[in-house]
């Protein structure tokens, strides 16, 4: 765990190096934004894991693409992705994350989201629970002070929905509407990044509805935070888990809940 941590923490400093310059945004070829802070955070991770365990592959977002022939006979591996939310950090509104997640045969057992701007980290691992820490790097050389999440109670009145800062759609206003069918008020958040689920596994938000294209590295860190925090990363519209290690690895649309 310490290890995993060490590596998030090392690639928010990084970006944070960037976010702090007048940094140039190029384009990726499927047209999402690409920094500086994307590369170093990805350069970081990877060399941090590889040292740690080199028996345990990495994918990472801004890595090399492997096939699937190879990645399939992977019963474990890291699913990273570096920094989480490019469009939040171009705008300098302090949304991003660093992702990493521990696949094990396509389910993911543990997760790293380090938000480096915010200075909240979260941390789950199957075996231990789901946390949140605080002012990270205030306090990481006296010990982290621990926050077991959920850490607030349902409200069975009133549902919180949370949706994406940058990516909205008509499936999500459906959505909504649906919800408060069961619910006497229905209230909206919006944010960005992996931030959506870590706000479902504390209990700030019961939903977070996705609709629109998420790939695999988008989602296994925060899917585990959820999961081990006690509620469900579903397909939506059935009772399946996100999987992971898929021939194609963008993800279909799925719904976050608290419980």
């Amino acid at each position: 765990m310490k290890e995993v941590i060490q590596a998030a923490l090392r690639a928010g400093q990084e970006i944070m190096n960037v976010y702090e310059t007048d940094f140039d945004v190029e384009e990726k070829q499927d047209h999402s934004p690409i920094t500086k802070a994307d590369e170093k955070a990805h350069d970081v991770i990877v060399k941090h894991l590889e040292e740690y365990d080199p028996s345990i592959p990495v994918l990472s977002e801004e890595g090399a693409q492997v096939s699937y022939s190879k990645r399939q006979d992977w019963d474990e591996y890291w699913l990273v992705d570096p920094l989480d939310g490019t469009k939040e950090f171009v705008k300098r509104n302090g949304e991003f994350t660093v992702n990493i997640a521990l696949i094990r045969e396509g389910k993911p057992v543990y997760g790293v989201i380090y938000a480096p701007a915010l200075q909240d980290l979260y941390v789950a691992d199957a075996a231990k629970g789901a946390y949140k820490f605080t002012s990270v790097l205030d306090n990481y050389k006296d010990g982290f002070e621990a926050l077991r999440l959920p850490a607030i109670e349902a409200n069975n009145d009133t549902a919180t929905v949370i949706v994406s800062r940058s990516h909205q759609s008509e499936e999500e206003e459906s959505f909504i509407n649906r919800v408060s069918e069961n619910y006497s008020s229905v209230n909206t958040l919006t944010s960005g990044s992996s931030l959506k689920l870590c706000l479902v596994a504390e209990g700030v938000a019961d939903f977070y509805p996705r609709f629109k294209p998420t790939m695999e590295w988008d989602t296994a860190a925060g899917q585990a935070v959820v999961e081990i925090a006690g509620g469900k990363v579903h397909v939506a519209n059935t009772d399946k888990d996100l999987t992971y290690n898929k021939e194609e690895l963008e993800n279909p649309s799925f719904v976050a809940s608290r419980n």
